[in-house]
């Protein structure tokens, strides 16, 4: 790279990081210092595109909203445990083949290339079919999609601990989810500026636009510049994950992790149902774009902020993300017990939905974080692995009540995932701290 070129990345990587020393290396390898400004550019890039491409594509929002105009609205209960536990619940076998390779990056690049392909695959069901065959052709490719991302979630949290020193990730993520919250901001307002209700072209067209995104990030992630890391050996792979599993029983402190993270669900479980009962009220084109521009708001506003405070404490950040998702749901559905589900009024449930979005960014921030920095080398590959599995598996069976609790109101769902979001909060307070100043 040109002398000068250099010199600007660091130059933008120490007003970043905010101190003299730029290069303070913590918790990764002496040889990997030199690269840092130019990796932690390269990866916030990656991140950046591939945000932006989540929000483009939301389950929460686009997706559940894409389902009634192809017309299989009954599939729309589908999209967030899919879309979550098909990450996750895979990433013990993953994980253990991820651990066999010293550099890890590749699996990111290919999980992303992947994604893309999914993603032009529910463009292509929107496209060419309708009905339940159009329905099942974007669960399929959601499926597919949230396989791709399982890769990419266990090798990301690796690369980075490798690459990027402690006290430096929490600002990496919160500075990629600000940029492309904002960038979003700004797509939202061009798309449906003045717009009716969106076409099936229109749809087809944000899908495609989300596939190139994951494109250009999975080459950009590839010129990440890892040196060769741990490796765990040739094992087969699945017995190596269940073995991985013991983690949970013996692993006293990571234990206590994965029960507050479990507890901290309701933060992202919750938000569709504030869709839903905005749907009731008001179900015109626009409110999809007023969605998506609270989700994207609430990403730039907040994330850096989040960001920064979980180099401080990254245990912290859970506990205020927690108290706001918990106070926001309680409110919001005893609100709606009090005078009604019809409030009366168009905007109640996307505000709150966007100070929901704003909580459930800093759980999300907070707990990744706290999974980097509370273990290195392979330690922290099965950590997120074990994690993530574990949360899958619960998801799937809290998604499943809280779709009989709402049954018989979704109102209810709303009230419970509240209680449950308050147990997270007082589970994070009795979490050791795990940042190091």
């Amino acid at each position: 790279m040109p002398a000068k070129k250099q010199d600007t990345i660091d130059q933008l990587y120490s007003l970043i990081a905010n101190e003299e020393d730029a290069r303070v290396c913590k918790d990764i390898p002496e040889e990997a210092c030199r690269e840092v400004p130019r990796n932690f550019f390269l990866i916030l890039a990656s991140n950046v595109l591939t945000k932006l491409g989540d929000l483009l594509i939301s389950p929460k929002t686009v997706l559940a909203w894409l389902m009634s105009a192809v017309g299989a609205p009954a599939l729309v209960a589908w999209l967030v445990p899919i879309r979550e536990s098909g990450s996750m619940v895979p990433q013990l076998v993953i994980a253990a083949w991820v651990r066999r390779k010293a550099v890890r990056k590749w699996f990111w690049t290919l999980g992303s290339f992947g994604q893309a392909v999914s993603v032009a695959a529910m463009a292509a069901s929107v496209w060419f079919l309708e009905g339940y065959a159009a329905g099942g052709g974007i669960v399929a490719a959601l499926i597919a999609f949230s396989l791709a991302r399982g890769f990419c979630s266990v090798s990301m949290k690796d690369v980075q601990g490798k690459c990027i020193p402690k006290t430096r990730r929490g600002r990496l993520s919160g500075l990629a989810a600000t940029i492309g919250g904002t960038a979003t901001v700004i797509m939202t307002a061009l798309l449906f500026w003045d717009r009716g209700d969106p076409t099936l072209a229109f749809y087809t067209a944000l899908l495609l636009l989300a596939a190139v995104l994951w494109v250009i990030a999975g080459f950009l992630f590839a010129n990440v510049e890892e040196y060769a890391g741990e490796t765990g050996g040739g094992g087969n792979a699945l017995t190596e994950a269940i073995h991985s599993l013991s983690l949970v029983r013996d692993d006293a402190p990571f234990r206590h992790f994965v029960i507050t993270r479990a507890l901290l669900l309701g933060s992202a479980l919750a938000s569709p149902y504030f869709v839903v009962l905005a749907q009731k009220e008001s179900d015109i084109g626009w409110m999809l774009g007023v969605f998506i521009l609270a989700s994207s708001l609430a990403s730039s506003l907040s994330a850096s902020f989040w960001g920064w405070a979980a180099d401080t404490s990254s245990r912290r950040v859970m506990i205020r993300g927690a108290a706001m998702a918990s106070f926001v749901c309680l409110a919001v559905g005893i609100t709606a017990l009090i005078v009604g589900e019809d409030i009366g009024s168009v905007w109640f449930y996307p505000v709150a939905f966007f100070v929901l979005s704003i909580a459930h960014a800093g759980v999300r921030l907070g707990r990744k974080t706290y999974l980097v920095d509370m273990a290195g080398g392979n330690k922290r590959t099965d950590y997120t692995a074990v994690s993530n599995t574990v949360i899958g598996a619960l998801l799937l069976v809290t998604g499943g009540l809280t779709a009989v609790i709402s049954v018989f109101s979704e109102v209810a769902v709303i009230l419970v995932l509240g209680l449950m979001g308050l147990a997270g909060m007082f589970s994070a307070i009795r979490l050791k701290e795990v940042t190091e100043d």
